[in-house]
């Protein structure tokens, strides 16, 4: 596949990449934790920064490879990855995901 450009061309493809229910709800519950352990470093102690890479990524890639068996975008893309996180995170929180899922999987759909 070529490199995409913007993050207006990357977002479908993230999404495709998150295609089924309980990936996306693996990754919710991940950046959930992350903003968490953002609030926890606020008002406690910054050693919780410590601990937001591992609560983030670690439900995110439990679901690329156990569930969507892929590789995950941030691998390619990490910045993008991030942002796209957040996007999908305020999208599933406001119950307009699925919208944006239909039209990611017909532009890229699963191989096999």
């Amino acid at each position: 596949m070529e490199r995409l450009r913007t993050f207006e061309e990357f977002w479908p493809f993230y999404v495709s990449e998150h295609s089924r229910r309980t990936t996306r709800a693996l990754h919710f519950a991940g950046t959930t934790l992350v903003l968490g352990a953002v609030v926890a470093a606020a008002l406690r102690s910054p050693w919780w920064l410590a601990a937001a890479p591992v609560l983030g990524y670690g439900p995110a890639w439990i679901a690329h490879f156990f569930v969507e068996k892929n590789r995950p975008a941030t691998f390619t893309y990490p910045l993008w990855s991030l942002r796209g996180d957040f996007r999908m995170w305020r999208l599933m929180l406001l119950g307009r995901m699925e919208p944006e899922v239909e039209r990611a999987v017909r532009l890229y759909p699963r191989a096999g």
